[in-house]
């Protein structure tokens, strides 16, 4: 079997967890449902596949002490930071660089830092198939999730169905993408949940490093020309300033659409382990447990004639009487209420704080 690596991707800022998640603290780095912060928990349940030496992560300047504070087991120089976020496709060719030098052989798992798997085991099981099949062909795998409702928040994958005839690993529940489509709308997310040939685009990535490289340098020349003045410049003094003078060229963009709709061959493995991208405060309510009244409660509170309703309470009391339907999270220096089915919204709100520069909020 190849040297495996993880690249852990952390940089972001959790907007629509506000007021819980903040610059310094964001989602990732919190406990939103599961004892243990998610970030925590995305290394814990790898861990019986990838050693923490292997383990990067991919983060910001601000976020890096806290990240090494929750993993000491990672290795310090195994925390790499981007001085400016400019989505997946730089984040994953950044790793890249790093796992190439390592290992040029290697196959690297590329994983959101803020998703929860119910059932981890048969989470493992797909990592060690997908880990396989990526080696022995050299292709991009990507993890699609079997669709349980018509979902608008995610872009979607569909699945070629065919036979081992031109699929040699058809036969071990590999597919072959035809293609991603974006986030849709209602009608057309019915639709895509009625023909059963359509999965939820997870975020998860399986490849060898030198397949990605080369579908970076051949879909992304651009950003790959940045990339090489990184890889010239680790180990060297000059390594921080040209990461901060490239990162402020190189267009963000997603891997997504920049690499995975664009290449060849790109396989699919689906994936039923209770996976959840905790987007938002409603998926909170969604996946947590409820009360009789269909209330999701922590901290102290006093709930009357109150139903389906998501109280964090943080340090505070929350009374709530005659009321359903609603988010309501409370910290130190905020408090949000929110109609449940409107969460998404929740960004907007620190749009709002960064126009005003309310810096004290974010």
């Amino acid at each position: 079997m190849p040297n495996v690596y993880a690249v852990i991707m952390a940089g972001g800022v959790g907007t629509r967890f506000w007021p819980r998640s903040r610059e310094k603290t964001p989602k990732q780095l919190l406990e939103i449902v599961d004892k243990g912060t998610m970030i925590q928990n995305t290394v814990k349940r790898i861990s019986d596949l990838i050693e923490p030496k292997n383990i990067l992560i991919v983060t910001s300047k601000v976020q890096k002490s806290s990240i090494s504070k929750q993993l000491p087991s990672v290795p310090d120089e195994n925390i790499i930071t981007e001085p400016l976020g400019r989505n997946t496709a730089p984040c994953i060719g950044l790793a890249g660089l790093f796992v190439r030098r390592m290992d040029p052989e290697a196959v690297m798992v590329v994983l959101p830092s803020d998703h929860i798997m119910h059932d981890e085991e048969e989470f493992r099981r797909v990592l060690r198939l997908a880990i396989w099949v990526a080696y022995e062909s050299g292709r991009l795998i990507t993890v699609g999730i079997q669709p349980t409702r018509p979902e608008t928040g995610y872009g979607y994958i569909q699945v070629v169905d065919e036979d081992n005839s031109t699929n040699p690993y058809f036969a071990r529940g590999v597919f072959k993408v035809k293609t991603f489509a974006e986030k849709p709308n209602l009608t057309v997310a019915q639709q895509f949940l009625v023909s059963g040939d359509f999965l939820w685009n997870s975020g998860m990535f399986i490849w060898r490093v030198d397949a990605i490289m080369r579908e970076i340098k051949n879909h992304l020349p651009e950003m790959n020309a940045e990339l090489i003045k990184i890889d010239s410049a680790i180990g060297s003094e000059k390594y921080d300033s040209i990461v901060e003078t490239t990162y402020r060229t190189i267009r963000g963009i997603s891997i997504d659409y920049g690499v995975m709709e664009k290449a060849k061959e790109v396989y699919v493995i689906k994936g039923n382990f209770g996976w959840s991208d905790v987007g938002s405060w409603d998926e909170v309510y969604r996946i947590s447990g409820k009360d009789e009244d269909g209330n999701s409660v922590t901290g102290q509170t006093l709930l009357q004639n109150t139903k389906n309703t998501l109280v964090h309470a943080g340090d505070k009391f929350i009374a709530t009487i005659g009321v359903q339907d609603l988010i309501v999270i409370a910290t130190d220096d905020a408090v949000l209420v929110c109609k449940q089915g409107q969460s998404q919204d929740v960004k907007e709100v620190v749009d709002y704080l960064r126009r005003k520069q309310k810096v004290d909020f974010l």
